[in-house]
């Protein structure tokens, strides 16, 4: 893709992020085909399908799923409705943790591409360095724009 897509994917995938229903990391993901197309998207939140009213994030009893990370979301969505996202390319707003690392390498993903300007916290370091490493050894690429 060209630095014109790159920073549209990107704005995308920030404009979805506002939709997290998680207050603590507002993070947003757009799963893009080789031909431009938007596959699926994804935000931190309950998977797509899930009631997640003020409620329900509050209410301990209830037996719902965790809060999705966007990769995840994202993959789940498009597991949903019987999209492939082999080859594709996953713009999102921070480097995936480890967990979605994973995620992204089983769903076949082949590029992940996220902006160069985001600043890793100490605490979280050693995670997004084990992702890189999960990542680069399942040949997925990685690139900041």
């Amino acid at each position: 893709m060209s630095e014109k897509w790159d920073a549209r994917f990107i704005d995308l995938a920030k404009h979805i992020s506002e939709w997290s229903k998680d207050p603590s990391t507002k993070v947003g993901c757009v799963v893009v085909g080789e031909d431009r197309e938007v596959r699926s998207t994804g935000f931190n939140g309950f998977p797509r399908g899930i009631e997640d009213t003020a409620t329900r994030l509050n209410d301990r009893a209830q037996k719902y799923p965790m809060i999705c990370h966007a990769e995840e979301n994202a993959i789940m969505h498009a597991a949903r409705i019987g999209i492939s996202l082999k080859g594709c390319t996953a713009y999102v707003t921070w480097p995936p943790c480890s967990r979605c690392a994973r995620s992204l390498i089983q769903a076949g993903v082949s590029e992940v591409v996220y902006p160069a300007d985001s600043e890793i916290p100490e605490r979280w370091r050693e995670d997004f360095d084990i992702s890189n490493q999960m990542m680069s050894e399942a040949g997925v690429l990685t690139r900041s724009v």
